[in-house]
């Protein structure tokens, strides 16, 4: 089913079966969760071998350029970083 055009843009961060965190950017965070989840199809190849995941956090961004560029930004974060990260992961 096609998004709304004026969908918001989310970054969110899960939680894998084996303490694992993956970065993503989505208009459709349930779908998403469902693809990573196998529940669906599509998902991470990441995300596969680490199932079940779990929304650790999401936040909207104004549009697609600056979901993308807070995504770079958390994925290039040491583990220890992307920790701490989460207990204050604010909007973009």
């Amino acid at each position: 089913m096609p998004q709304a055009p004026d969908a918001p843009w989310l970054v969110y961060i899960l939680e894998c079966a084996d303490g694992t965190y993956y970065c993503g950017v989505t208009t459709d965070l349930d779908r998403r969760l469902a693809e990573h989840n196998g529940e669906a199809p599509g998902g991470a190849r990441y995300t596969r071998s680490r199932r079940p995941v779990r929304v650790a956090a999401s936040a909207p961004c104004p549009d697609r350029s600056a979901a993308c560029s807070l995504e770079a930004r958390i994925k290039r974060l040491p583990r220890a970083e992307k920790v701490a990260f989460l207990t204050s992961f604010s909007s973009c």
